[in-house]
C-alpha cells in the first residue's frame, strides 16, 4: 500500500503535464484545407522581431524576410483608345504617309498599369485587387526573386474589388490568412510597389477593424491602417509582425491622392471567403433575403446610439417576406449576433450559403420576436455611386 501511495503522485504528474503538452499543442493554429483539398499554410504565432535585451523593439525584418518573397509585382497591358487627331480624317494627309501613320498619331495605344499581389497558395494562386487586373489583355508577375511568369485570371468579385490570377511556376512562397484575433494597435507592415519605385515595406498598426459603410465596394469588411498606403500598393499584403496575411491593401483616404494616414485593406476572411469561393465555383456566390434597412432613428442625441437596424422596403417575393418580416420591423440580432449597422447585416448575410437558415430577432409595435430566415442566393449587382475622397489604387 505504501508503495502504491509512494508512485501514485508521480503518476498523476505525469499525467499533467502530459496533459498540459496535449492542451498546448492543440491551441496552435491548424493548417486549413481549401475547398479543393489542398492543404493551406497555417497562421504563425510567434512574431518575428528583434529585441534589444531591454526588451525594446529594434526590426521587424524577420518578418519581413518571411513575408515579402510572397508579395509580387504586376505588370497589366491594355488597348487604350486615344483621341481621333482631325488629320487622320484628311485623305490627303494619309495619302503623304502611304496610310502608314506615324506612331503618335496611332489611334490605339498598350498602356501600362502596375500593382501588387499576394501568393496564398503554393501551386501559384494569387490574390490582388479587382482593379488591377480589369481589361488587362496581358498580366505579367514579377516576383521578389526575380522570376517572371504570365499570369491567367482564374476570377475577379467587382462588389470586393478582389481578384484570382495564377501562374505556372515551382517553389513559390505563400502567406497565410490570419483570420482573426487581430487589435486596435498591433503592429502592421505595409508591403507592395508604390508609385513603381520598387517593393517598398511601410509600418504602422491596426487604426480600425470592421471598417464598413464607405462606399468603397458594396461589401466591406476592412482593416484601417495607418501604415503609408500609396497607388501601386494596390493588391499587395498588410501583415502581421509574424508574417500572417492580416489584408490585402485597396484604398486610401485622401483628398490629394498622396497617403493621409488613412489606408484600407480588405480583410483575410474576406479574401479567403472570396478566394475559396472562386475556386469551388468560378465565381462568389453570396446569400439575400431581400431588405432595404437604414438606420434607427435616435431621439435624444445625448442617449446610448440604439442597436438595431430598421426595415425600409420588404422584397415580396425574398426569402423575408416568406419568413414574416415586415416594413419598420427593427431588426436587432442576426444568430445571436447584435446588429449594429445595415452594412453589418449585408455583410453577414452575404457570407451565408443559399438555403442555409439565419435567425433573426427584431422589434415590431414594442413586442420582441424571432423568425427564421431561409437564405437565397443574391443574383442582381447594384452598381454604387463613386465617392471621389476614397481612391482606389493605381487609379
Amino acid at each position: 500500500m505504501r508503495r502504491t501511495l509512494t508512485w501514485l503522485p508521480w503518476l498523476l504528474l505525469v499525467l499533467v503535464i502530459a496533459g498540459f503538452f496535449m492542451w498546448q499543442q492543440r491551441q496552435q493554429p491548424q493548417a486549413p484545407i481549401a475547398v479543393d483539398g489542398v492543404k493551406m499554410p497555417a497562421e504563425k504565432v510567434e512574431p518575428l522581431i528583434d529585441t534589444l535585451r531591454a526588451g525594446g523593439v529594434t526590426s521587424y525584418s524577420a518578418a519581413v524576410k518571411v513575408a515579402a518573397p510572397a508579395v509580387v509585382n504586376i505588370f497589366t497591358t491594355q488597348k487604350v483608345k486615344a483621341p481621333s487627331h482631325p488629320l487622320l480624317n484628311d485623305p490627303v494627309f494619309r495619302e503623304f504617309f502611304g496610310n502608314q501613320l506615324p506612331e503618335q498619331f496611332s489611334q490605339d495605344r498598350n498602356e501600362n498599369s502596375l500593382g501588387s499581389g499576394v501568393i496564398v497558395r503554393e501551386d501559384g494562386y494569387i490574390l490582388t485587387n479587382n482593379h488591377v487586373i480589369e481589361q488587362a489583355e496581358q498580366i505579367v508577375v514579377a516576383l521578389h526573386d526575380g522570376r517572371r511568369a504570365l499570369a491567367k485570371v482564374i476570377g475577379s468579385d467587382p462588389e470586393t474589388d478582389l481578384a484570382v490570377i495564377k501562374i505556372e511556376l515551382n517553389q513559390l512562397p505563400v502567406l497565410p490568412f490570419k483570420l482573426s484575433g487581430n487589435e486596435i494597435g498591433d503592429v502592421v507592415l505595409a508591403i507592395g510597389n508604390p508609385f513603381g519605385v520598387g517593393q517598398t515595406v511601410t509600418q504602422g498598426i491596426i487604426s480600425a477593424t470592421g471598417r464598413s459603410g464607405l462606399g468603397i465596394n458594396r461589401y466591406e469588411d476592412f482593416v484601417q491602417t495607418d501604415a503609408a498606403i500609396n497607388p501601386g500598393n494596390s493588391g499587395g499584403a498588410l501583415i502581421d509582425v509574424a508574417g500572417n496575411l492580416i489584408g490585402v491593401n485597396t484604398a486610401i483616404f485622401s483628398q490629394s491622392g498622396g497617403s493621409l494616414g488613412i489606408g484600407f485593406a480588405i480583410s483575410a476572411p474576406v479574401c479567403q471567403h472570396v478566394l475559396n469561393s472562386i475556386l469551388e465555383h468560378g465565381r462568389v456566390i453570396r446569400g439575400y433575403v431581400g431588405l432595404q434597412l437604414l438606420p434607427v432613428e435616435q431621439q435624444d442625441v445625448l442617449a446610448t446610439k440604439p442597436s438595431g437596424v430598421v426595415v425600409a422596403a420588404v422584397d415580396p417575393s425574398g426569402p423575408a417576406a416568406q419568413a414574416g418580416i415586415q416594413k419598420d420591423d427593427v431588426l436587432l440580432k442576426v444568430n445571436g449576433q447584435e446588429i449594429d449597422s445595415s452594412a453589418y447585416l449585408v455583410n453577414y448575410v452575404g457570407f451565408q450559403a443559399p438555403n442555409s437558415k439565419v435567425k433573426i430577432n427584431l422589434q415590431r409595435a414594442g413586442q420582441m420576436l424571432e423568425t427564421e430566415v431561409i437564405v437565397a442566393e443574391r443574383m442582381d449587382k447594384p452598381q454604387l455611386d463613386p465617392r471621389q475622397q476614397y481612391i482606389p489604387l493605381p487609379r
